[in-house]
């Protein structure tokens, strides 16, 4: 069982920045989080939950989808079992709740469905 903790939301204007933090503890099969994949994801109302940015733990290997490039950046710190979300340039169109997500055996790292557990979600609002 793995559980995450999603902190750093909250109200900016547009242009500015904000870090979310995703803290994952838990069992895992081998004792750490090799072999799993952290991603993020967000949704708005009545909208399907979308894609982010994700994350090989085991290399470090990033995926990020077209609308956050250069904008958006993903990372983990292993000691501390965290993975962070650098967003910079934020845009009205990326409010959303966003959820941190953990999967292990992740392929298509896009699909919510290859990620088994989930937290319970941190509100970013982007003023005009």
């Amino acid at each position: 069982q793995v559980q995450l903790v999603e902190s750093g939301g909250g109200l900016v204007q547009a242009g500015d920045s904000l870090r979310l933090s995703c803290a994952a503890s838990g069992r895992t099969f081998s004792g750490t989080f090799s072999g799993y994949t952290l991603g993020w994801f967000r949704q708005l109302p009545g909208k399907d939950r979308e894609f982010v940015a994700s994350v090989r733990w085991s290399n470090g290997v990033t995926y990020y989808v077209d609308s956050v490039k250069e904008r958006f950046t993903i990372s983990r710190d292993s000691a501390q079992n965290t993975v962070y979300l650098e967003m910079n340039g934020l845009k009205p169109e990326d409010t959303a709740v966003y959820y941190c997500a953990a999967g292990r055996g992740v392929i298509v790292t896009s699909l919510n469905t290859e990620y088994s557990y989930w937290g319970q979600g941190t509100q970013v609002t982007v003023s005009s």
